[in-house]
């Protein structure tokens, strides 16, 4: 049984985005949005730059003094000046999913984004732009995050979640996970990852390497987005609500935020939270997230 909404609606500053608003990025207070043929930065006041791209796609990561966002139409990884709103390099790395569904993701001094579907991950300098290395996973393994000393790869199809440790590229632990997985946060002590078909979040210990915990949201997750922060789990959904607050220690739904808005992206800030609805065209600044699930 689906847990019924729970705590009072907190009011959301919405923008109207023209296109197909989806993933996003924090960048201070505002925030960068894949959008067609470009990404664009918006904060609460309006649309604030755009930079021309073929097909911006998936989850974005500002890292290193830039945003990286991977390309599905020229099969790059692009990096982007913040400041400048310039292209400022072209990396061929290849794009596992050219439907968009993937991750880019930073840590240990290096940029991730999975290059091949039959099951590689491409590892890039930023001090060089180069590619340093290229990691074998399971195939499909479309979605990233590092955290825990760790990058963590899903793979949709296979239905499983694999650790890679940087120091040596290799994969030291493998977790079987339910139906569809798809995409994954690292915070709050544990590894989260959607399992999609089962209308789940499952919660990993990274030292383990082992399911902790799983939560019931919905039917499905079809399709969202999932980040950490302020102790809890915090789940973009597209039935029911806007997204879900989980708490992270006794995976407890603590609130139901929103009308349901369809497929879109969010992100955590310790000020508020960002979630994008691109059917909807708006991005919408749910502010004081202490304030939300208590």
């Amino acid at each position: 049984m689906i847990a019924p909404a729970l705590a009072a609606t907190p009011s959301a500053r919405v923008l109207t985005v023209p296109g197909f608003a989806d993933f996003l990025a924090v960048d201070g207070k505002s925030v960068w949005a894949t959008n067609v043929g470009r990404v664009e930065r918006w904060s609460v006041h309006g649309k604030q730059a755009a930079v021309a791209m073929a097909h911006p796609c998936g989850a974005m990561t500002i890292a290193y003094g830039s945003l990286w966002v991977a390309d599905c139409k020229a099969l790059t990884l692009n990096r982007i000046d913040p400041k400048t709103a310039t292209i400022t390099a072209v990396i061929a790395t290849g794009i596992a999913n050219p439907k968009g569904e993937l991750n880019v993701a930073a840590g240990a001094g290096a940029i991730w984004v999975a290059s091949d579907a039959a099951g590689v991950i491409a590892r890039i300098d930023p001090a060089t732009n180069g590619v340093t290395a290229s990691i074998p996973v399971n195939p499909d393994s479309f979605y990233l995050a590092f955290g825990e000393g760790a990058l963590w790869a899903v793979s949709g199809t296979g239905r499983s979640l694999q650790r890679i440790n940087p120091a040596t590229n290799t994969v030291t632990a493998t977790v079987a996970l339910g139906r569809e997985p798809g995409f994954l946060a690292v915070g709050e002590g544990a590894v989260w990852v959607q399992e999609q078909g089962d209308g789940t979040v499952a919660r990993i210990d990274p030292a383990g390497a082992t399911v902790t915990g799983r939560v019931k949201v919905d039917e499905t997750l079809k399709y969202g987005d999932i980040d950490t922060g302020g102790g809890k789990v915090w789940l973009r959904t597209t039935a029911g609500q806007t997204f879900v607050v989980i708490d992270a220690r006794t995976l407890a739904i603590t609130a139901r935020v929103g009308a349901a808005a369809g497929s879109g992206a969010l992100r955590y800030t310790r000020a508020g939270v960002w979630t994008s609805a691109h059917d909807a065209h708006t991005l919408s600044w749910w502010k004081s997230p202490k304030s939300i699930g208590r």
